[in-house]
């Protein structure tokens, strides 16, 4: 009752609110404040690690422009150098643990890099200050702490380098010295849509150490007491290659000194491996310091258009209450509810969480697409995977589209630095309870990729630097493949809060709107919430997103749909049916769930239960948003699909003899029959929020949860039956490891129907406690054990494998944390943000 109550007062608001029906004062109002709005979360935004996939790369969000980034390595011989440079995440790098302590997207956080192949933990301080009208001033301290058992004359190189990727200038304002420069490094540039600008590389504290003299007529003519500095042209579309540029001016500067002074005469490798002292135009500037020992610098970016510069006395400052700032409104956010209140805990949740926001990035490129429609893509024939893999295998069938932008969070910073359509939705659901303007600019960056037939690609591989990380197999996009939208999840959880902040504010959540608007609306610190807090502006949103969210639902519908009258299957709809394209007999990479046990061989007529419990759950949602902006015609037709949707799961999907939900295929006698292998894919209609609290049905679900024979384990919930014939074989990646996104969407569901009166509350509620405590405590073993989270966890021993620094969705069990120990009896269901 109170969901229908609380969604009326959002239609009649939203009617009210529809430009044309208000006075001309307040029509001018809402329009300032939604221009407001942009600018200063825009402003708030503009800056950031959004290189995710550098250990750490600073980037504004306008394609184009700057980027920098900072490279290491330990120079103490010649042998190792081109092994010990670090520059872009890799799992390689053995790091031991590394990543954001403390982080917001907004302000900034500290950052650890625990690298013992170069016996050194790098430090990155990064903070965000507002000022001007360009994104303002950010700074970085860089720290070099040697590691327990470090050489006391470690010898460590340390390089910046800033690039220019389209129209724009930089350079250098020191005075040019062949043997290195003296004092700071000032860099002053222009940038069209950020202005005039200055970036300043500090000398740092007196504790600061060159490596002592190694050879000392090469330190004469370059004594490592100066910065080496280096300006070239490089072309645009290489400027992200810089550790590539880094090594061929190592390279060149080592070839000129072994042929000045010989093999048996050369400098040490400290002195040897320093970069040229070029000076001159360029679009791509380095900076080189050599270090013994521990260190610390500044890098100072100030923008012209702010009253003052920054300063390393502003940056001191600005880390200090960034700390603070960010640990008391981590704890009002997510306050750990037992047993997770433990102290032990606190630095592991904000570990979680500052990585997974600490993976947000700005991406810009091309994308390699292929757009031929073959007729072999409609898999309509038997034996239509191998019809389609020879079609895209045809010349030029794929092409270059775009370019692109999309800002975006990311599931892993050395393995996936991109952003992917399945994993989105569950990132945004943590990041929306710290800052909801934030979830929605990311939402809207992905809904505006949908294009004119309402297809979103799935993986988003935009431009050269992405593609680096790709397999050439894996680059191209399908426009008849789907991923699970799990973009709605976040559409929904948003008109949730929205509703519960607007029924709280009553009559005088307009009342602003009558009045001449002020100069200033609203302070940046108010950005998190603002548009819950304002319903015009929420309102004006949803009507932004909703065309292309309409055109991407009816895509799903058009480009996914099954046939069930051509099979005579029994159905309360003859429309809603579904499945995946892209099978394959040993995959369904469309569905997220890769190599789960589906038909074998794969047949048109398959049916996936997954894919149409993802079709109810989007139906529900943009049912809510229609009726939230007022289209009546929209929600009468999505009410229709809806309830044909959670008909027919039943109809098509249960399976009597086997007492769960399965996906159905056509059999030899060409006849409908199911097709079940029990593990995540059985649930879904449970974990996306479809059962009804008393049906018996339900009760065969918790008891297959329950089972240990078949999804429960000490860790979690097994992706598939232990009595599978399928389990722990083959590629394995779906056939049994446990996976934390699912695992949390069962953890919400038990405590969902945990807390309604009902036949299976009980047995819901006590499934909830043990799940819930089962997952986290493993997660955190495997951090505690490993320094970190991991993609998955084998369903027999809990140990973490597969992708490392894997803070997607794995960061979910910070919310799973923030859950209720124990189960209460309510009179109506939780608000509930799936």
């Amino acid at each position: 009752m109170m969901a229908k109550l609380t969604l009326s007062i959002l239609a009649v608001c939203s009617a009210l609110l529809t430009p044309g029906t208000t006075a001309t004062n307040a029509d001018n109002g809402q329009w300032i404040l939604f221009n407001e709005i942009s600018r200063v979360s825009n402003h708030s935004l503009m800056w950031g690690p959004y290189r995710p996939n550098l250990y750490f790369g600073v980037k504004p969000r306008i394609p184009k422009s700057m980027i920098a980034g900072l490279m290491w390595g330990k120079v103490d011989d010649f042998a190792s150098v081109s092994q010990t440079v670090r520059h872009a995440c890799e799992q390689s790098d053995d790091m031991a643990g590394y990543g954001w302590d403390e982080y917001d997207v907004r302000t900034g956080g500290h950052q650890v890099i625990r690298d013992p192949g170069n016996s050194i933990d790098i430090h990155t301080e990064f903070i965000k200050v507002e000022g001007g009208e360009n994104g303002g001033h950010w700074g970085v301290r860089v720290k070099g702490i040697p590691r327990t058992g470090a050489p006391v004359d470690l010898k460590t190189m340390v390089v910046f380098y800033v690039g220019l990727e389209g129209l724009g200038s930089l350079s250098l304002q020191n005075e040019p010295d062949e043997r290195g420069l003296v004092g700071d490094v000032t860099l002053e540039g222009s940038i069209p849509q950020l202005g005039e600008f200055k970036i300043d590389i500090t000398v740092g504290p007196s504790t600061n150490k060159p490596p002592q003299i190694g050879h000392e007529k090469y330190w004469n003519e370059k004594p490592l007491d100066r910065t080496s500095y280096r300006s070239l042209k490089v072309p645009a579309e290489d400027v992200w290659k810089a550790k590539d540029i880094l090594f061929m001016g190592l390279r060149d500067n080592f070839l000129k000194v072994k042929e000045k002074y010989g093999e048996s005469n050369i400098p040490p490798p400290w002195q040897a491996f320093t970069i040229p002292n070029t000076f001159g135009l360029g679009n791509f500037h380095m900076v080189q310091k050599v270090f013994e020992g521990g260190f610390e610098f500044d890098i100072l970016y100030s923008s012209a258009s702010a009253l003052t510069p920054m300063t390393t006395d502003i940056l001191t400052e600005k880390i200090r209450t960034a700390s603070k700032s960010f640990a008391d409104r981590f704890e009002n956010t997510f306050p750990r509810e037992p047993p997770f209140n433990a102290p032990r805990y606190r630095q592991f949740a904000h570990n979680f969480f500052s990585n997974l926001l600490g993976g947000i990035g700005h991406f810009h490129g091309t994308s390699i697409v292929d757009r031929t429609y073959a007729p072999e893509y409609e898999e309509e024939d038997e034996g239509f995977w191998e019809e389609a893999k020879a079609a895209q295998a045809r010349p030029d069938a794929a092409q270059p589209e775009g370019p692109t932008e999309l800002f975006t969070s990311i599931p892993s910073r050395p393995f996936f630095p991109r952003g992917f359509l399945w994993d989105e939705g569950f990132h945004l659901l943590p990041v929306s309870d710290w800052d909801m303007d934030l979830t929605l600019q990311i939402v809207k960056s992905w809904i505006s990729l949908v294009d004119e037939d309402g297809w979103l690609p799935r993986e988003q591989i935009l431009g050269d630097e992405t593609r680096s990380k790709v397999p050439q197999e894996f680059q191209t996009q399908y426009p008849h493949y789907a991923n699970p939208p799990t973009l709605f999840f976040v559409l929904t959880k948003f008109i949730d809060q929205l509703e519960e902040f607007q029924s709280k504010k009553g009559d005088s959540m307009n009342e602003h709107l009558d009045r001449e608007p002020p100069s200033n609306l609203f302070s940046s610190d108010e950005l998190p919430t603002i548009h819950l807090k304002n319903l015009e502006a929420a309102l004006e949103y949803l009507r932004s997103i909703y065309p292309n969210l309409r055109r991407n639902y009816f895509w799903y519908r058009q480009s996914q749909s099954g046939e069930i009258r051509g099979w005579d299957r029994n159905a309360y709809s003859k429309k809603e049916g579904y499945r995946w394209r892209g099978r394959t007999p040993e995959h369904c990479l469309t569905s997220g769930l890769d190599d789960y046990p589906r038909a074998r061989p794969p047949h048109t007529g398959e049916l996936h239960v997954d894919l149409l419990s993802w079709i109810g759950m989007m139906t529900s949602c943009i049912k809510r948003v229609a009726a939230a902006i007022g289209e009546h015609d929209d929600v009468a037709e999505f009410e229709q699909h809806e309830y044909a949707i959670k008909k027919n799961i039943d109809d098509l999907h249960w399976s009597e003899e086997h007492q769960t939900y399965c996906d159905a295929t056509i059999d030899d006698y060409e006849e409908s029959a199911h097709v079940c292998h029990k593990g995540y894919i059985s649930i879904f209609p449970f974990l996306l929020g479809l059962m009804e609290k008393d049906s018996e049905k339900l009760g065969k679900v918790l008891d297959l949860i329950a089972d240990p024979e078949e999804l429960w384990s000490d860790y979690g919930l097994r992706s598939l039956s232990k009595k599978d014939e399928y389990y722990g074989t083959g590629e394995n990646y779906w056939k049994g490891p446990i996976w934390i996104n699912i695992n949390y969407l069962a953890i919400q569901r038990l405590m969902e129907y945990g807390s309604k009166e009902g036949p299976y509350q009980k047995q819901a509620a006590e499934l909830y406690k043990k799940l819930r405590v089962n997952v986290v405590e493993n997660v955190y073993k495997n951090w505690e054990d490993t320094g970190y989270a991991w993609e998955q966890y084998d369903a027999e021993t809990g140990k973490g494998q597969r992708t490392a620094h894997f803070l997607g969705w794995t960061s979910l069990v910070v919310k799973i944390m923030n859950m209720p120990e124990t189960m209460s009896v309510v009179a109506a269901p939780l608000r509930d943000e799936l």
